[in-house]
């Protein structure tokens, strides 16, 4: 299901493009991080716990990714209790992520302030090289 998205939404680079009035936003959102999206970035997927370089509230096409891998093609969501009510949004917005290439695997606010040694064995597989 790999990139059948139109090319315009990719930069001659291969980078995908975004609206540009998410940049504030998104910087807004780095600087107040949620509990869990910091506890997350610090004992899990800083580079050098993963050996990768994720970025924190990542513009994409008309989204923001909590977390982003350009490398591994991965986007982790923080989902906190607002996404109870927003569960078909955000599986289009996942099918839309998987149709550029790029696979979103969500955890809960409980489950990364309770259980980080589940989330890590979660992410273990998706944490290898594309080769």
């Amino acid at each position: 299901m790999r990139n059948i998205i139109p090319d315009a939404i990719h930069t001659k680079r291969g980078v995908v493009r975004y609206w540009s009035d998410l940049k504030e936003v998104a910087r807004r959102n780095r600087v107040n991080p949620t509990e869990a999206e910091e506890k997350i970035w610090k004992e899990v997927l800083s580079k050098k716990q993963t050996g990768f370089i994720f970025l924190r509230q990542k513009p994409l096409h008309r989204f923001i990714a909590d977390f982003y891998c350009s490398e591994l093609g991965l986007v982790v969501e923080i989902d906190g209790a607002s996404h109870n009510k927003k569960q078909d949004t955000d599986r289009l917005r996942d099918k839309f992520l998987q149709c550029l290439g790029i696979k979103t695997i969500r955890f809960t606010n409980e489950e990364v302030l309770n259980d980080l040694n589940d989330i890590r064995q979660k992410l273990s597989p998706l944490l290898s090289k594309r080769g």
